[in-house]
């Protein structure tokens, strides 16, 4: 499993995720820090989940848009709020520039 990465621009995080990476990418809901760890990887996101002590039935498809190509594909991700975030945050890649593969 490759480790997860935040990024500043949301168009990066998507593009990382698209490639198949892990993409963490933080939120506010009702005043509650949360984040999506996203990616096109199921089995990338699976085994992150394992890390995380996610149960796999939590795990949620939602096709993202492309930023280039302009059509949905495929991606799944985890909702992460209290201790799963905080882990999550503690185990993340420092905030990086996209470079495409």
């Amino acid at each position: 499993m490759s480790g997860w990465r935040e990024f500043a621009l949301w168009r990066d995080g998507v593009r990382h995720a698209l490639d198949g990476g892990l993409w963490l990418h933080r939120f506010t809901l009702g005043g509650e820090p949360w984040a999506h760890l996203v990616s096109a990887d199921r089995d990338e996101l699976l085994a992150a989940g394992r890390v995380l002590d996610m149960p796999p039935q939590w795990l949620q498809y939602r096709p993202l848009k492309d930023p280039q190509l302009a059509r949905r594909v495929d991606a799944w991700h985890w909702d992460l709020r209290q201790q799963r975030l905080a882990q999550a945050l503690a185990l993340a890649a420092p905030k990086i520039p996209y470079r495409r593969r």
